[in-house]
Order: C-alpha cells, then structure tokens, then sequence
C-alpha cells in the first residue's frame, strides 16, 4: 500500500521545514518534490501527489518558510525572515531533499514548482541545476509591478518604517490587486486562481491559505524575481535540463500566458535546449485546480515520465 509519512527537517540555521513524503507501492520509478505558491501549503497539492504515485512516483514536498505548518510552528505566517529571505528558502529545498533522499533509492528529483514557488525553482535550478534531472514550472511570471526599482523602495521603506514583521495593504494591491481585472461576473477576490468555484471556495475556506503578507516578505520576493531574471544567473543552468513551462492562457500572473513564452525565450537565448511550453486553454493560473485537471495530471505525468 502507499504510504505517507511527515515530520520536521531541521535546517542549517536550526530552523525546522514541515516536510511530507507519499511512498508509492512498489519500487519508485523516479522522485518528484514539489514546491508550492505564495500563501498556500503543501497540503494542497496532495491530490496530484497521489495521483503521480499511483503512476509509481514517489512524492514529496514541504511548507516553505512563513507558510502552511512550517509558519504555523513559529507563529509567522507571511514572513520569511529577517533578511536574504529567498535565498534561505532557496536553500531550504536543497537542504530538505537531502534530507529526504537519505534513505531513498532513485535518481535525482523532478521539481514541480508553482507560482512564488516557481520563483523558488527557477533560482534553485540557477543554483544546483546539476542536482535535478527535470524541472516543471506553472503559473510562472516575468517581472511586475514588484519587481520594479518603486517597488523594491517602497516596501523596503515601509519594512524600516512600519517594521519587517508588519503588514501593509498596499503592497498586496500592487502585486495581486489587477488580477481579477479581466474577469467578468466576479463572486470572489480569488477567481483569478481557479474558473472552478468549489476549488475557489476550499481556498478561502482554508485558514492557511490567503492570509497578509509582511513587509519584508515583499523585499524578499522582489529580490528574488529581479535574480532569476538576470541574465548572468540564468546562463549557470544546465544546458540540457529539460524545464517544461505551463500556464493557463487566462493566468494573470502569466499574463495570460505572455510572460512564460519570455521566460522561455530568455532562456533558450541562454542556450537551453530542452524547453518546452505548454498554454491550457481557457485555464486559470491554478491548472491542477481547474475543470478537468485529470487530463492535465495526465500531461504533466507523461512529460515527467519521458527518458
């Protein structure tokens, strides 16, 4: 039978990552970590994890820092920390598949990463890309609002004025404050993540789903979406890492898709040679939350399982 079992990975810096792992069966016929998005939790991802081991994947994943379990354990949900924030959660991933491969038997990991856990991805494989033997990004994006230089000085202002640790409005409405924008009929501020309503409503229901974000978690972010788009960066990922790149063509994170065909091009400018992009029609930027995820299980699971 498959089994499931969790427990606490203890960072380098003492810092404990709630940390889950889905055994399949049999023999695991390769390993899949996966890295979840902004204000969300593993947790969410359980239905795809079981789907992918009843395809004979061994699964695992964990609660970034300021997220699901892990932010709950220290009472700081929204927060990274008090500096170099997506470095450490970058760091994080490495130091928890170590963890997790100690008494393992496969080849090296395929990364599932999604939305802010995209970001996360893209600056692991800049990293340790030789550490991977594939990488699946969803609901990517390319630079914002965030990411501009006003950005990046007004949350660091506020960081130093209001405190690291604080919450501000503002900085929620510039990074997601539009993304509801193109939709008509709106019942929720999250129908841009889902064209499913009950999906929708299970994300607001969850308590750790949604919640504010701190000031200095904004610093962090922009900090990392300004690194995984530098040029000098990109070029240290492998050559020959396959990366599939998915999105809905109604993601607004994606801007509808515009922003993965960037990352794609900046990234086959490098050099890559082995990118692929996939656009799900009339998808959302949650693709393994809308109507008829199966089929795209059944996409992402057959691309995972090609030599």
């Amino acid at each position: 039978m498959m089994s499931k079992s969790i427990r606490y990975v203890e960072m380098s810096d003492g810092h404990e990552i709630y940390t889950v792992i889905y055994k399949p069966e049999y023999p695991p016929i390769g390993h899949v970590h996966i890295l979840h998005g902004m204000a969300e939790h593993i947790g969410r991802y359980e239905e795809f994890a079981l789907y992918l081991v009843s395809k004979g994947f061994l699964v695992s994943g964990h609660d970034h820092r300021g997220h699901g379990q892990t932010g709950v354990k220290y009472n700081q949900l929204g927060f990274f920390a008090d500096k170099n924030g997506f470095e450490l959660v970058t760091e994080d991933v490495r130091e928890v598949l170590q963890a997790v491969r100690e008494d393992i038997d496969c080849p090296k990991p395929i990364l599932f990463a999604h939305s802010m856990g995209s970001f996360i991805g893209r600056r692991y494989i800049q990293k340790y890309g030789n550490s991977v033997s594939k990488i699946v990004l969803s609901g990517t994006g390319g630079a914002n609002g965030l990411s501009e230089v006003t950005g990046k000085w007004l949350a660091t202002g506020l960081s130093v004025i209001q405190g690291k640790h604080a919450k501000n409005p503002v900085l929620y409405k510039l990074a997601f404050g539009k993304f509801n924008n193109s939709f008509k009929n709106v019942k929720t501020e999250y129908d841009w993540l889902s064209s499913d309503a009950k999906e929708v409503q299970k994300f607001i229901d969850d308590s750790l789903c949604g919640y504010p974000a701190s000031n200095q978690f904004y610093v962090d972010l922009i900090d990392g979406l300004n690194i995984i788009h530098d040029g000098k960066e990109i070029a240290h990922i492998p050559k020959d890492l396959p990366i599939l790149l998915i999105s809905g063509s109604l993601d607004p994170v994606s801007g509808n898709g515009k922003a993965v065909w960037k990352v794609s091009e900046q990234y086959k400018k490098a050099g890559l040679t082995k990118v692929t992009v996939v656009i799900l029609e009339e998808k959302r930027h949650e693709v393994l939350n809308e109507i008829g995820k199966k089929e795209t299980f059944i996409l992402i699971s057959k691309w995972m399982e090609k030599i």
